[in-house]
Protein backbone atom coordinates (compact mmCIF):
# COMPACT_ATOMS: atom_id res chain seq x y z
CA UNK A 1 0.00 0.00 0.00
CA UNK A 2 0.95 3.49 -1.09
CA UNK A 3 0.79 7.00 0.72
CA UNK A 4 -0.49 8.09 -3.00
CA UNK A 5 -3.33 5.57 -2.54
CA UNK A 6 -3.76 6.51 0.92
CA UNK A 7 -3.96 10.17 0.25
CA UNK A 8 -6.67 9.62 -2.20
CA UNK A 9 -9.05 6.67 -1.09
CA UNK A 10 -8.65 6.71 2.72
CA UNK A 11 -10.45 9.58 3.45
CA UNK A 12 -12.50 10.63 6.86
CA UNK A 13 -15.37 8.38 5.92
CA UNK A 14 -13.45 5.44 4.68
CA UNK A 15 -11.53 5.85 7.58
CA UNK A 16 -14.25 5.46 10.29
CA UNK A 17 -15.82 2.76 8.77
CA UNK A 18 -12.15 1.03 8.66
CA UNK A 19 -11.90 2.04 12.60
CA UNK A 20 -15.70 0.46 13.00
CA UNK A 21 -14.98 -2.80 11.31
CA UNK A 22 -11.69 -3.49 12.64
CA UNK A 23 -9.83 -3.27 9.46
CA UNK A 24 -6.40 -3.42 9.47
CA UNK A 25 -5.75 -0.29 7.85
CA UNK A 26 -7.46 1.44 10.80
CA UNK A 27 -4.92 3.80 12.11
CA UNK A 28 -2.19 3.00 9.88
CA UNK A 29 -1.44 6.12 7.75
CA UNK A 30 1.68 8.09 6.11
CA UNK A 31 3.91 5.31 6.26
CA UNK A 32 4.95 3.41 2.60
CA UNK A 33 6.68 4.87 -0.76
CA UNK A 34 4.28 7.69 -2.45
CA UNK A 35 4.64 5.37 -5.52
CA UNK A 36 3.16 7.93 -7.90
CA UNK A 37 5.43 7.25 -10.69
CA UNK A 38 5.02 4.15 -12.44
CA UNK A 39 8.30 1.84 -12.28
CA UNK A 40 9.47 -1.61 -14.95
CA UNK A 41 7.44 -3.34 -13.24
CA UNK A 42 4.28 -1.77 -13.74
CA UNK A 43 5.51 -0.25 -17.55
CA UNK A 44 5.69 -4.44 -18.41
CA UNK A 45 2.55 -4.80 -16.22
CA UNK A 46 0.37 -2.37 -18.97
CA UNK A 47 2.18 -3.62 -21.99
CA UNK A 48 0.73 -7.04 -21.62
CA UNK A 49 -3.08 -5.48 -21.24
CA UNK A 50 -5.73 -6.23 -24.03
CA UNK A 51 -8.72 -4.01 -22.04
CA UNK A 52 -9.18 -2.36 -18.54
CA UNK A 53 -11.72 -0.67 -16.84
CA UNK A 54 -12.16 2.69 -16.32
CA UNK A 55 -14.17 4.63 -13.77
CA UNK A 56 -15.44 8.44 -13.84
CA UNK A 57 -18.09 10.56 -12.42
CA UNK A 58 -21.23 12.35 -13.77
CA UNK A 59 -21.66 15.99 -13.00
CA UNK A 60 -24.73 14.64 -10.92
CA UNK A 61 -22.30 12.64 -8.94
CA UNK A 62 -23.09 9.25 -10.55
CA UNK A 63 -20.26 7.02 -10.43
CA UNK A 64 -19.64 5.19 -14.29
CA UNK A 65 -17.96 2.67 -15.29
CA UNK A 66 -16.54 1.85 -18.88
CA UNK A 67 -14.94 -1.42 -20.33
CA UNK A 68 -11.97 -0.19 -22.79
CA UNK A 69 -10.24 -3.03 -25.25
CA UNK A 70 -7.97 -3.35 -28.20
CA UNK A 71 -4.71 -5.07 -28.82
CA UNK A 72 -2.05 -6.27 -26.52
CA UNK A 73 -0.13 -2.60 -25.18
CA UNK A 74 -2.68 -0.44 -26.66
CA UNK A 75 -2.85 1.56 -23.31
CA UNK A 76 0.45 3.55 -24.11
CA UNK A 77 3.02 4.56 -21.41
CA UNK A 78 4.91 7.68 -22.57
CA UNK A 79 6.69 8.59 -19.56
CA UNK A 80 6.84 7.44 -15.73
CA UNK A 81 3.45 9.70 -14.81
CA UNK A 82 1.67 9.59 -17.93
CA UNK A 83 -0.31 6.84 -19.98
CA UNK A 84 -2.61 7.29 -22.91
CA UNK A 85 -4.82 5.47 -25.45
CA UNK A 86 -6.67 5.87 -28.83
CA UNK A 87 -10.74 6.59 -27.75
CA UNK A 88 -12.11 4.71 -30.57
CA UNK A 89 -15.29 4.52 -32.50
CA UNK A 90 -17.72 2.66 -30.32
CA UNK A 91 -21.86 2.97 -29.37
CA UNK A 92 -21.76 6.87 -29.57
CA UNK A 93 -23.05 7.71 -26.01
CA UNK A 94 -20.09 9.62 -25.11
CA UNK A 95 -20.58 8.83 -21.17
CA UNK A 96 -16.97 8.77 -20.61
CA UNK A 97 -16.18 11.70 -22.50
CA UNK A 98 -18.81 13.89 -21.00
CA UNK A 99 -17.81 12.91 -17.81
CA UNK A 100 -14.28 14.16 -18.49
CA UNK A 101 -15.36 17.36 -19.55
CA UNK A 102 -16.68 18.35 -16.16
CA UNK A 103 -14.84 16.25 -14.05
CA UNK A 104 -11.32 14.91 -15.08
CA UNK A 105 -10.51 12.10 -12.37
CA UNK A 106 -10.66 8.76 -13.24
CA UNK A 107 -9.67 5.07 -11.59
CA UNK A 108 -8.31 2.18 -14.01
CA UNK A 109 -8.65 -1.36 -12.86
CA UNK A 110 -6.30 -3.27 -14.92
CA UNK A 111 -7.03 -7.16 -14.41
CA UNK A 112 -4.29 -10.05 -15.08
CA UNK A 113 -7.07 -12.60 -14.83
CA UNK A 114 -4.65 -15.99 -15.43
CA UNK A 115 -1.91 -15.07 -13.05
CA UNK A 116 -4.74 -13.28 -10.40
CA UNK A 117 -3.02 -9.92 -10.42
CA UNK A 118 -5.27 -6.25 -10.35
CA UNK A 119 -3.23 -2.68 -10.55
CA UNK A 120 -5.41 -0.03 -9.60
CA UNK A 121 -4.79 3.24 -11.35
CA UNK A 122 -5.91 6.98 -10.34
CA UNK A 123 -5.37 9.80 -12.94
CA UNK A 124 -6.33 13.17 -14.17
CA UNK A 125 -7.59 12.73 -17.43
CA UNK A 126 -7.02 15.08 -20.71
CA UNK A 127 -9.46 14.50 -23.95
CA UNK A 128 -6.88 15.26 -26.75
CA UNK A 129 -8.31 16.07 -30.40
CA UNK A 130 -7.53 15.39 -33.63
CA UNK A 131 -8.28 18.76 -35.10
CA UNK A 132 -5.60 20.83 -32.72
CA UNK A 133 -3.47 17.52 -31.46
CA UNK A 134 -3.18 14.81 -34.57
CA UNK A 135 0.05 14.01 -33.80
CA UNK A 136 -0.27 12.87 -30.51
CA UNK A 137 -3.61 11.39 -31.27
CA UNK A 138 -1.40 9.44 -34.38
CA UNK A 139 1.19 8.33 -31.56
CA UNK A 140 -1.73 6.55 -29.43
CA UNK A 141 -3.19 4.92 -32.19
CA UNK A 142 -2.15 1.22 -32.81
CA UNK A 143 -0.78 0.49 -36.53
CA UNK A 144 -2.75 -2.53 -38.10
CA UNK A 145 -5.49 -2.48 -35.68
CA UNK A 146 -8.74 -1.89 -37.62
CA UNK A 147 -10.91 0.48 -35.82
CA UNK A 148 -11.67 4.33 -36.13
CA UNK A 149 -9.53 6.84 -33.75
CA UNK A 150 -11.78 9.47 -32.24
CA UNK A 151 -9.90 10.76 -30.39
CA UNK A 152 -7.02 10.61 -27.69
CA UNK A 153 -6.94 10.50 -23.53
CA UNK A 154 -3.99 11.21 -21.87
CA UNK A 155 -3.53 10.10 -17.88
CA UNK A 156 -1.58 12.27 -15.57
CA UNK A 157 -1.09 9.36 -12.78
CA UNK A 158 -1.57 10.42 -9.16
CA UNK A 159 -1.63 7.00 -6.90
CA UNK A 160 -1.58 3.35 -7.86
CA UNK A 161 -1.82 0.24 -5.82
CA UNK A 162 -1.46 -3.60 -6.46
CA UNK A 163 -4.74 -5.36 -4.76
CA UNK A 164 -4.54 -8.99 -3.73
CA UNK A 165 -5.57 -11.52 -5.40
CA UNK A 166 -7.82 -13.55 -2.82
CA UNK A 167 -11.00 -13.79 -4.67
CA UNK A 168 -10.39 -13.25 -8.30
CA UNK A 169 -11.16 -15.87 -10.80
CA UNK A 170 -8.78 -17.46 -13.05
CA UNK A 171 -10.09 -16.45 -16.34
CA UNK A 172 -8.31 -17.14 -19.69
CA UNK A 173 -8.41 -15.47 -23.63
CA UNK A 174 -8.44 -17.29 -26.68
CA UNK A 175 -4.92 -16.78 -27.17
CA UNK A 176 -4.05 -18.23 -23.42
CA UNK A 177 -5.57 -21.11 -24.26
CA UNK A 178 -3.91 -21.71 -27.49
CA UNK A 179 -0.69 -21.09 -25.91
CA UNK A 180 -1.60 -23.57 -23.18
CA UNK A 181 -2.88 -26.41 -25.12
CA UNK A 182 -0.60 -25.96 -28.18
CA UNK A 183 2.28 -28.30 -26.81
CA UNK A 184 -0.38 -30.88 -25.58
CA UNK A 185 -1.69 -30.73 -28.89
CA UNK A 186 1.59 -31.31 -30.72
CA UNK A 187 1.90 -34.17 -28.57
CA UNK A 188 -0.92 -35.55 -29.78
CA UNK A 189 -0.04 -35.29 -32.78
CA UNK A 190 3.52 -36.70 -32.48
CA UNK A 191 1.79 -39.84 -30.66
CA UNK A 192 -0.86 -40.28 -33.53
CA UNK A 193 1.88 -40.33 -36.06
CA UNK A 194 4.04 -43.18 -33.70
CA UNK A 195 0.87 -45.11 -33.30
CA UNK A 196 -0.03 -45.02 -37.06
CA UNK A 197 4.08 -45.76 -37.99
CA UNK A 198 3.99 -48.67 -35.29
CA UNK A 199 0.64 -50.04 -37.25
CA UNK A 200 2.08 -50.14 -40.35
CA UNK A 201 5.01 -51.93 -39.05
CA UNK A 202 2.94 -54.88 -37.55
CA UNK A 203 0.84 -55.51 -40.78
Amino acid sequence: MTRAFEDIAFTNSVRAAQHRYGSRYSGLGGGGARQDILTRYEIDFLAERDSFYMGSVSESGWPYFQYRGGPKGFLKVLDDTHIGFADFKGNRQYISVGNLNSDDRVSLFLMDYPNRQRLKIWARARIVDMDNEADLVARLAVPGYRARVERGVILTLEALDWNCPQHITPRFSDEEVRRIIFPLLEENRELKEKLAQVAAHID
